[in-house]
C-alpha cells in the first residue's frame, strides 16, 4: 500500500479473525480508542495484533488514541428535546443552576476551564456543530452565560461542545490520559495519539512522559483545535505524526474553510517530512451500507491527492456492519487515486532553493531511480528519516525502508509508499547490509537495478547521517 491505512477496532472488530481479515484487506495500523476503555482491555487486542502481524509477516502497528480533556455537556432535561431559532438557552457549571428556569434549558458543563473568559458575542457550537450559538450576556462571569440559538435543531445529552476560535488553558493531557500512556506502553502500544493538542508545550509534554517510562514511540498530533492550526509550525517540529481531526476541528473553524485547512496541513506536512492522517467520516455511510457514497469516495481520494499519508475509518470499522469491506474499498480508491496523483506529478518534487543536503540527497536518489528506471528505492536507516525525506519527494516508485529498530518499523507504518523492513545487526557497513536484502529478497529480480542511500562515517563526520548513494544491480 501507498497511502497507510489506519482501522479502528471496536465491537464490530475485536476477534482475532477480523483484525486479520482487516490487515489483508490493506490495513497496517490498528487504532484502539481510549474515550471508553482502559489499558487492560486492549492487552488482548495488542497480542493478537503481534500474532497477527507474525502470521502474515508484515509489520502492524497499534496506535493508542488518548481521549483528552473533555468536552462533553451534561445530562439535558427532557432530552432530547427540539431547540427552535432564536431561543434563549443557559450554559454553566452544573451548581449554578437557576432556582427559577421558567421554561428555559439548562445547559450543564462541568469543566470551568471551558468556561474561563467567555464573554457576549462569543460563538458556542453543540453535537458536532448541528446547533450553533452566540454568547449574548454574562450572568455570572466564567460559570453562567446566556446564548442564543442561530439554527433550529434536536439537543441530546452528553453531547460534544466547542468555543470556535476561543483559546483553552486546560492541558491536552488529563491524569486519565498520562495512567492509559503508561499503562498502554506496558501492554506494547506502538504508538500515541494525544487529543486537542494546542500548542508545542502539549507535545512536550506526552514526550516527556514516554521519556520517564525509558522508551520511544511515535507521537500523533492530533489538530482538533483552530490553536493547534495557528500553531502549526512549532507542532510539526516536536512531533511524529500529526492528524487532520475533522471532526472536532470543523466545529472550530469555519466548515466552508475545513477543505482549505486540510490541503494546507497535509502540505505542510510533506514539507516538513511528517506523515500526515485525515481522519472523520471518510466513508460513514459504509457502517450500514455495504458501498460508500459517491461523495465519500470522492473526498478519500482527494485527500489523498492533497498528499495525505494515511486515512483512518473510525465508526466504519469499530461498530459498521461491513468493516472489511470498508478497508478493501479504502485501498481501491487509494490505488486510483495515487495512480492519477503520480501521473499529475510527473516526477518527484523538487526540495526549495535551500542548504538541505539531507533534502537534496534523497531527492537525487529519486531522479536516479527514475532515469535508471529502477525498480524500487532501498533506504538504511537507524530512525527512519532518510526514508521520510524520499517519501516527502513522492517518487513513482516503491520505497524499502531497512531497520534493525522495530520502534522504527512500526513508525515507517504511517509513512507514504514505505515498505519497513527489520533486518539483524550485523558487522557490516550500512551500505553492505541493504546490498544482501536487496540481493537475497524475491521481491527483485535478477537483472533488476534499485538505488540505494546508506550512511557510512567518514573521518570528518561529528555525526552519522546518510551520505551515499548507489546505484546497484542484482
Amino acid at each position: 500500500m501507498t497511502t497507510k491505512i489506519i482501522a479502528t477496532l471496536g465491537p464490530a472488530s475485536m476477534s482475532r479473525e477480523s483484525i486479520k481479515a482487516l490487515a489483508l484487506a490493506g490495513a497496517s495500523i490498528f487504532r484502539l480508542n481510549f474515550s471508553h476503555s482502559v489499558a487492560a482491555d486492549f492487552e488482548p487486542i495488542i497480542k493478537i495484533i503481534r500474532d497477527v502481524e507474525s502470521e502474515i509477516g508484515r509489520p502492524l502497528t497499534a496506535l493508542g488514541d488518548l481521549c483528552g480533556p473533555k468536552t462533553r455537556i451534561g445530562e439535558i432535561a427532557n432530552a432530547p428535546r427540539q431547540v427552535d431559532k432564536g431561543e434563549i438557552l443557559l450554559l454553566g457549571l452544573p451548581d449554578e443552576v437557576p432556582g427559577d428556569l421558567g421554561d428555559r434549558t439548562f445547559v450543564p458543563l462541568d469543566v470551568p476551564g471551558l468556561l474561563s473568559g467567555l464573554a457576549p458575542g462569543m460563538p458556542v457550537n453543540l453535537s458536532d456543530g448541528m446547533l450553533q450559538f452566540t454568547v449574548t450576556r454574562t450572568v455570572k462571569s466564567d460559570r453562567l452565560f446566556e446564548m442564543q440559538a442561530h439554527n433550529a435543531g434536536m439537543l441530546s445529552s452528553r453531547k460534544g461542545i466547542a468555543f470556535p476560535g476561543k483559546h483553552h488553558a486546560l492541558p491536552a493531557l488529563t491524569e486519565k490520559d498520562i495512567k492509559d500512556l503508561h499503562e498502554g506502553l506496558d501492554i506494547g502500544l506502538n504508538a500515541v495519539a494525544i487529543s486537542f493538542v494546542q500548542n508545542a508545550d502539549d507535545i512536550r509534554h506526552i514526550k516527556g512522559e514516554i521519556k520517564k517510562h525509558d522508551v520511544w514511540i511515535p507521537v500523533v498530533a492530533k489538530l482538533e483545535r483552530q490553536n493547534a492550526v495557528d500553531h502549526l509550525d512549532e507542532i510539526l517540529a516536536l512531533t511524529d505524526v500529526v492528524m487532520v481531526a475533522r471532526g472536532d476541528l470543523g466545529t472550530e473553524c469555519p466548515i466552508a474553510m475545513l477543505p482549505i485547512i486540510q490541503k494546507k496541513i497535509i502540505r505542510a506536512c510533506r514539507h516538513a517530512q511528517k506523515p500526515a492522517i485525515v481522519a472523520t467520516q471518510m466513508l460513514l455511510s459504509m457502517v450500514k451500507n455495504p458501498i460508500p457514497t459517491r461523495a465519500e469516495s470522492t473526498d478519500v481520494a482527494n485527500a489523498i491527492m492533497d498528499g495525505a499519508d494515511c486515512v483512518m475509518l473510525s465508526e466504519e470499522t469499530a461498530v459498521g456492519d461491513f468493516p472489511v469491506e470498508a478497508v478493501s474499498y479504502m485501498r481501491e480508491i487509494s490505488s486510483n487515486a495515487v495512480s492519477y496523483y503520480l501521473e499529475r506529478l510527473d516526477g518527484p518534487y523538487a526540495p526549495k532553493k535551500e542548504k538541505n543536503p539531507a533534502k537534496y540527497l534523497a531527492y537525487s536518489a529519486c531522479i536516479l531511480a527514475d532515469n535508471a528506471e529502477s525498480r524500487a528505492l532501498v533506504s538504511h536507516s537507524l530512525s527512519g528519516a532518510t526514508a521520510r525525506l524520499i517519501s516527502s519527494r513522492r517518487p513513482n516508485l516503491p520505497i524499502y525502508a531497512l531497520t534493525p529498530d522495530e520502534r522504527v518499523i512500526h513508525h515507517m507504518n504511517f509513512v507514504w509508499g514505505v515498505t519497513p523492513r527489520l533486518i539483524p545487526v550485523t558487522d557490516e557497513s550500512h551500505m553492505k547490509r541493504a546490498e544482501h536484502f536487496v540481493a537475497q529478497s524475491p521481491e527483485f529480480d535478477a537483472g533488476e537495478s534499485v538505488v540505494i542511500t546508506a550512511g557510512q562515517p567518514t573521518p570528518g563526520q561529528t555525526e552519522r547521517f546518510t551520505n551515499q548513494i548507489k546505484l546497484y544491480y542484482k
